[in-house]
């Protein structure tokens, strides 16, 4: 529920109501705030937190978190490597405190091999990221570039806690290949294979339980319609809960679009707190760099910055959609540089919102009325404490992060509602997010009073709109996604056909 209307929110909706349509709503994390529209390796788009449901793998929970929003396939010649001066980071509470008590940190390098040719006698260094040979399995000798990473695991404070290496099962190793993006069928003619080839088996101090792990390009799980939307709602085809296919109505901007994963699967005994019998963990993603970068006016060897200080954050998602169109427009970058402990500081964002009174006003007089119940506890529930029997923790400090009961039965493949809990389904949004969990739809159903009609924080009186089933017209379930880790798709390849095929084409009549 806390998702508030990310992707399109063309929307709608209602009942008797036909023609209306919602605001918009926006991609869950993309371009959210000022600052990080600068640093787009940083910019954290989606965080997805469920117990996997993939056979045999109910006891674990897998974590993702996709960096580099709206990458184009084709965007080379040096594509979407992660930043070697960034810290990337997922934390997990199992208290309840707003405190991080387990944080997985990740650090990438990238290594210029610097192949040459012989030109007319003399050695050249290539311009491109392969050397003319197809690529097929981790660090190719026909690849050019090299992008490993490391993992930490930090129990305790990010900063101060205990740190330890997660080592590669088979060999014990501490340094991880990251695929070559998805350049095209001649350079990687298997993509799959390849990108299969570097999934790891991982041991996490501390946990008994062997974890899998996979880092690389994916296509970006995201749907909305955001031309149109950030157009005024300037939807060409409203959506309408009478109209034929209302769901599918409107069209995915981000269809061509990929990301960066970053993806763990750990058993979830090793997330929750040892000693306890709370079920429940909150979950976030953070990027962060230094403090201080100086510029190198002759950036020679890859070097056109120094950086040093300490790490600052740039990046928060927790639950999607907050900073999009919750918290308000001149503190997006104090939010994603804040840590759970101190949303005390956008609690009006969340008790009086103002997404519901801006929906009001552009489709009051079709019924879209805002609920009346000042504070919002309901939204409190959903964003910054979890929903009591549902996902709450036994004690709990208000903050905003997803939360997941890992006691909750997994839904198998096949018969998950994109809805989530509002559907029936309580393995769902907000119950922690699974790839499949239409949360644009939820959102703006729960904004707009959903749980008052459950009694949840409200009452249905308060709620006018509550039972309208709005939606934003681009459809998303988990038909969408893979049965198993890494669960997202492989990305969408720069070049689908060969040389060859291509020159043939062009020939064509």
């Amino acid at each position: 529920m806390h998702t508030f209307i990310k992707h399109a929110m063309g929307v709608a909706i209602l009942g008797t109501l036909a023609g209306a349509l919602a605001p918009a709503a926006m991609a869950s994390s993309h371009r959210e705030a000022p600052f990080v529209t600068q640093s787009p390796k940083v910019d954290g788009t989606d965080f997805y937190m469920f117990r996997s449901y993939e056979t045999g793998r109910a006891s674990y929970v897998t974590l993702i978190a996709n960096y580099i929003p709206l990458q184009d396939a084709y965007g080379g010649p040096n594509y979407f490597s992660m930043d070697p001066n960034a810290l990337y980071e997922i934390h997990i509470d199992n208290n309840g405190d707003a405190k991080e008590d387990l944080t997985f940190q990740f650090r990438f390098t990238n290594t210029n091999k610097d192949t040459k040719l012989t030109v007319g006698g003399k050695q050249v260094s290539i311009p491109l990221v392969i050397n003319g040979g197809a690529i097929a399995g981790p660090n190719a000798a026909g690849a050019n570039v090299r992008e490993t990473y490391t993992v930490n695991v930090v129990r305790g404070d990010r900063r101060t806690g205990t740190k330890a290496a997660v080592t590669n099962a088979a060999d014990g190793g501490t340094t991880f290949d990251k695929p070559l993006d998805n350049i095209g069928n001649k350079s990687i003619p298997n993509y799959a294979a390849y990108a299969a080839a570097h999934v790891y088996n991982v041991n996490i101090p501390g946990c008994s339980t062997p974890a899998r792990m996979f880092v690389g390009q994916r296509k970006d799980p995201f749907v909305v319609n955001l031309g149109e939307t950030f157009d005024l709602v300037n939807i060409k085809a409203p959506a309408t809960e009478f109209s034929a296919n209302a769901e599918k109505g409107a069209k995915d901007d981000l269809a061509d679009k990929n990301v960066t994963s970053i993806e763990i699967e750990v058993a979830a005994s090793c997330l929750t707190a040892a000693g306890s019998s709370d079920p429940v963990i909150g979950g976030w993603t953070t990027a962060s760099l230094r403090q201080g970068r100086l510029l190198n006016p002759v950036p020679n060897a890859g070097s056109p910055s120094k950086e040093g200080g300490a790490w600052t954050q740039v990046s928060r998602l927790g639950a999607p959609l907050v900073n999009e169109v919750v918290i308000g427009l001149k503190d997006k970058d104090t939010f994603n540089a804040s840590k759970p402990s101190g949303d005390g500081q956008f609690a009006t964002y969340v008790t009086n919102p103002t997404l519901p009174a801006l929906i009001e006003i552009l489709y009051g007089s079709a019924g879209a009325k805002a609920p009346t119940n000042f504070p919002r506890n309901d939204l409190v529930a959903a964003f910054l404490t979890g929903v009591k029997g549902l996902n709450q923790p036994a004690t709990v400090t208000a903050s905003e992060m997803l939360r997941l009961n890992t006691s909750t039965p997994v839904t198998a493949i096949g018969a998950q509602n994109r809805l989530g809990v509002i559907g029936g389904d309580n393995a769902g949004f907000p119950n922690g997010r699974r790839p499949g969990d239409d949360v644009v739809d939820i959102a703006l159903r729960v904004v707009m009073g959903k749980l008052c009609t459950l009694n949840l924080g409200c009452a249905p009186a308060d709620a006018p709109a509550g039972a309208l089933h709005f939606t934003d017209g681009a459809y998303l379930d988990e038909t969408f996604f893979n049965a198993g880790f890494p669960y997202l798709k492989n990305p969408i390849p720069g070049s689908p056909q060969t040389g060859a095929v291509v020159q043939a084409n062009r020939r064509a009549p």
